[in-house]
């Protein structure tokens, strides 16, 4: 692959970006706009113009019913979003983002683009990132690498500190997401050592619950739900989110909407002050919410907060005082200010591609697995396989056998667990919520035997990207047989190409 362009993208909740290698050195590619970051939006005008970025957010106040916002939270999942008439996935919305990314970096670079490491939580699972994957694929990207947000944050942190020897803790808090990973740097090999996180938390719950606060007071005030208006709604969420960025650099915020509704008085407008102390009244739960998930993962890295050597800070939301202030209080030392928190996940995907293009050597990574992987027993108890954490590529066996007499079909459920909490390797648990499936098959065809007589050995084979193969082996007859993960596919060509043809056809 020498000499090949590779492109880094930060595919963001609320605001993505690209970067490259020019010259050795990782840099952002800027927008059609001149901007470093592109807002995660897209919106389809009433004449159906497919509007993304820039444009599709500026647009968002009085089209809230057709613009998408916040779409990464819902990869991997059945939801669609209804818009003329017409269903989108996920993925579909995202591949719009990608490409737009993708058309941008062209301009910019004054040749095609063609490949792109993309970054994901580190606490997607497989079918987020086969999601993310089929994004890429049907933007018109090949996707040569997945690579998790706080390892391209470490990735770049170490391209200037190649030859040292630290501990890092990631502390990664974006628009949708949150990551904390503890990593290991020593003379250019980045090694994971232990993730964990929350896909429900991010800077869109800190704007959101300012949301709720400012529509209580407007309720108080004049006797008028806002919730019934999307259009003041929208006005709402832009004014949460600036009065989040002022909070973080000063004690008060003035919240002004002028006409976002009118009674039998006149026009209304949302016009108070807000203290950052208010601020962090509303929004105390949610910084409660990363303790867990820092604790476990120190736990799981065998390291005390002693231990570690720097504390990085990821994501625009790590900029609320209230998160900082979390963070240095608990690790005990002030964050690195070296790196930028919205732009280094992108420069870090740039690294990787660089990496993988052999731009740059003397550099290496080892990831591990976020989430332990196993199967239902008959019992209907997870059976763990392969444990979270365990380093990546890997593979994984575990022997299972038949619980009838003359049993020749073996089902075999492929389960996921959720829970922020490790789990040992001898561990059965009872299936809950805390698991989801991530496909089911069946294994035919075994000779007939007394129960308890046949070897079926379950294989869990997890990728560079993160993305798991599982295979279903009779070891008397060597008969086997692979999973197919129905919840998010991936796509073959002729697929890619229907749903590339279908989004080129509508944003003509």
């Amino acid at each position: 692959m020498t000499g090949e362009k590779i492109i880094g993208i930060d595919l963001g909740t609320t605001h993505s970006a690209a970067a490259i290698l020019e010259n050795g050195e990782p840099r952002i590619i800027h927008n059609d706009r001149g901007n470093r970051l592109t807002p995660s939006v897209v919106a389809f005008s009433e004449e159906n113009e497919v509007l993304v970025g820039e444009s599709g957010k500026s647009q968002a106040v009085l089209n809230r019913q057709r613009t998408v916002l916040s779409i990464k939270r819902k990869m991997g999942t059945t939801h669609k979003v209804n818009i003329a008439e017409r269903e989108y996935s996920p993925t579909e919305i995202s591949a719009l983002i990608l490409k737009k990314i993708k058309k941008y970096s062209e301009d910019y670079l004054g040749h095609p683009v063609e490949k792109a490491v993309i970054t994901v939580p580190a606490y997607f699972n497989d079918n987020q990132r086969k999601a993310t994957r089929n994004a890429g694929r049907i933007a018109g990207l090949d996707v040569v690498r997945i690579i998790n947000e706080p390892t391209a944050a470490a990735l770049s942190y170490g391209f200037n500190n190649i030859e040292g020897e630290e501990n890092l803790l990631i502390f990664d808090l974006g628009g949708g997401t949150f990551d904390v990973s503890v990593l290991e740097v020593k003379k250019g090999t980045i090694k994971v050592k232990a993730v964990n996180g929350d896909l429900y938390l991010g800077g869109d719950d800190y704007d959101q619950r300012l949301v709720n606060y400012f529509v209580e007071q407007f309720n108080a005030e004049f006797n008028k739900d806002l919730r019934v208006d999307p259009v003041a709604m929208q006005q709402l969420v832009i004014a949460a989110e600036n009065a989040k960025k002022d909070l973080s650099y000063t004690e008060t915020a003035k919240i002004q909407v002028p006409y976002i509704s009118f009674n039998e008085n006149g026009p209304l407008h949302v016009n108070m002050t807000l203290t950052r102390r208010k601020f962090e009244e509303l929004t105390n739960d949610l910084v409660d919410r990363m303790f867990l998930p820092t604790k476990q993962v120190m736990e799981d890295a065998g390291m005390g907060f002693n231990d570690i050597d720097k504390v990085i800070l990821v994501g625009g939301a790590t900029r609320v005082p209230a998160v900082e202030k979390f963070i240095t209080e608990l690790a005990g030392k002030q964050p690195f200010k070296g790196v930028n928190p919205d732009e280094c996940v992108a420069i870090g995907a740039a690294v990787q591609a660089g990496l993988i293009s052999q731009e740059i050597e003397g550099m290496q990574f080892i990831d591990v697995i976020s989430h332990t992987l196993g199967v239902e027993d008959d019992e209907g108890y997870f059976v763990p396989v392969i444990l979270r954490n365990t380093p990546i590529p890997s593979a994984k066996g575990r022997i299972f056998t038949t619980v009838r007499d003359l049993q020749n079909v073996v089902d075999i459920h492929i389960l996921q667990e959720n829970s922020q909490l490790s789990s040992s390797a001898d561990e059965r648990k009872p299936i809950s919520a805390n698991f989801i499936s991530l496909g089911r098959f069946h294994l035919e065809d075994i000779p007939s035997a007394p129960k308890g007589k046949p070897s079926i050995e379950v294989t869990f084979d997890v990728d560079v990207n993160g993305i798991i193969h599982v295979t279903a082996q009779d070891m008397d007859t060597g008969k086997d047989k692979k999973v197919s993960i129905t919840d998010a596919p991936v796509f073959s060509d002729a697929e890619v190409t229907e749903k590339r043809r279908l989004l080129e056809e509508m944003r003509a």
